[in-house]
């Protein structure tokens, strides 16, 4: 396709023809109504100076008969540019006046004509326009006084010409616009065409051109370079798991192969073959476990679990947790104590529950003291043990905390550390597949918060904030306003 075939193709075009067609029919309505409005104004002025004339000669002619009438008539007659004027008798005959001719019948009836006609006085015996009236007087006698339209012909002429030339210069202007508007928006859908060709040819790093108009189609480019920018996260993000998971299950799916394959050569009585198989069951179980938090990782990020979303009281989450886990954190020597308030919450409930779980699953985990880090004078078996789960509502927020006393997580390491199978250095010798974190965060994500690390001094500050959106519905509000705030 041309240039030029694109470009009237093009939606700006045709809109821009569109418009030209109602501004020139507009403009071309408002000079015919002008016209119109002019021609009617004249023929007014005419119709009243007709009248009143005639009105003054009918006067004459009473007062002063026929001679006074015909006297006045040819005076009248000779002015410059004066009107028509014509007195005949009862037959037709002419007495006075300045025309020579006039249409058939005109005379014959009275009131108000347009008719064709000539002067006497005229050289070239070319018909004119007038628009007359004939009045009936005494004795049979008829008076025509009537006024030449060539002026309102003139002055039409002009309204037209002017039109033709306004509309012509409306098409000619509006044409040169609409080709140069859609020129330009060509220009930038062109180049919006060229990034989505590159984009799909595999360059996910392109982005679309943004200008400084701030327009629609800045907003839309600017829209769409954000989706591509989240579109681009979850290629990566992709892209890393599939890593993660060939070098990260590789291990326990060799070790859990070594295992049969040992059993198979060394085991020789039926004890043996059970151990071997149960501790088949239990590496099958942390795979399990591993692609399990891989599909909820993926069910928060692609969106799929905001259909699941009711109103709930984050306190209960919490209470709920703390009363599950503490006998596990007990056989682990730690103490869990919860601290929650009434804190309404719009959400997957489930997924929240799971990303808190995982907090305390890490802080019983590695929240142990460090006997280097703790402060001079702790007890290393009381308060340095505790984990505290926090539910609390902070203005628009909703705040789920888990804090230990443990070795925390250095500062430049937090950012990495909610990434799929990541695992630092001090937790590389405990069992665990590096995914509480990174299900946490997209749980937060889903949510339209944010999974904040922070520092207890010492220790770790896993906080899990959530917006309180309008959305909880005042049932939920109610229901928790009564409820005394829980300390366990």
């Amino acid at each position: 396709m041309t240039a030029f075939g694109k470009l009237i193709r093009t939606t700006a075009f045709r809109l821009t023809l569109v418009y030209l067609f109602l501004f020139a029919l507009f403009a071309a309505s408002l000079l015919g109504y002008f016209a119109w409005n002019t021609r009617r104004l004249i023929t007014e002025q005419i119709t009243g100076t007709v009248n009143a004339e005639t009105g003054e000669i009918s006067d004459i002619f009473a007062r002063r008969g026929l001679r006074g009438l015909v006297f006045t008539i040819e005076n009248r007659a000779l002015r410059p540019g004066a009107n028509l004027y014509l007195v005949t008798t009862t037959n037709g005959q002419a007495i006075a006046g300045n025309v020579g001719s006039l249409a058939p019948g005109v005379m014959g009836s009275s009131g108000w004509s347009e008719t064709a006609y000539r002067r006497l006085d005229d050289q070239d015996n070319t018909d004119h326009r007038a628009l007359v009236r004939v009045t009936e007087l005494t004795s049979g006698f008829r008076l025509l006084i009537g006024r030449d339209l060539d002026e309102r012909r003139r002055l039409f002429g002009i309204v037209a010409k002017a039109a033709q030339w306004s509309v012509l210069i409306v098409i000619v202007l509006g044409l040169g616009g609409g080709i140069f508007v859609a020129r330009r928006v060509l220009r930038r859908i062109d180049a919006m065409t060229g990034t989505t060709q590159r984009i799909m040819a595999g360059d996910l790093s392109g982005r679309l051109p943004v200008g400084r108009s701030g327009d629609e189609l800045d907003r839309l480019a600017e829209n769409l370079n954000a989706m591509l920018e989240r579109i681009e996260a979850l290629m990566v993000g992709l892209k890393e798991v599939s890593d993660n998971i060939a070098h990260d299950l590789k291990t326990p799916l060799t070790r859990l192969r070594n295992r049969a394959e040992e059993a198979l050569a060394k085991s020789s009585n039926e004890a043996e073959y059970r151990s071997a198989l149960e501790r088949t069951i239990e590496e099958s179980d942390g795979l399990i476990r591993t692609f399990n938090a891989l599909l909820m990782i993926a069910r928060a990020e692609s969106g799929q679990a905001r259909d699941n979303m009711t109103d709930f009281d984050a306190a209960d989450v919490a209470n709920g947790i703390h009363e599950l886990y503490e006998p596990l954190a007990e056989d682990d020597d730690m103490m869990l104590h919860v601290k929650s308030s009434p804190a309404p919450l719009h959400g997957n409930r489930e997924l929240i529950s799971q990303a808190l779980a995982n907090l305390v699953e890490n802080a019983i985990k590695y929240g142990k003291p460090v006997p280097a880090a703790m402060p001079l004078g702790a007890d290393a078996t009381a308060g340095s043990r505790e984990i505290l789960i926090e539910a609390r509502r902070d203005r628009d927020s909703v705040l789920l905390s888990v804090t230990d006393h443990g070795a925390g997580i250095p500062e430049a390491d937090r950012g990495h550390a909610v990434a799929r199978f990541v695992r630092l250095e001090a937790s590389r010798t405990l069992p665990g597949s590096g995914l509480g974190l990174s299900l946490a965060s997209a749980v937060a994500t889903l949510h339209g918060g944010d999974l904040r690390l922070g520092d207890a001094n010492p220790g770790l500050r896993a906080t899990l904030a959530i917006p309180a959106r309008s959305g909880v519905s005042d049932r939920v509000a109610a229901q928790t306003q009564d409820v005394p705030q829980k300390v366990a």
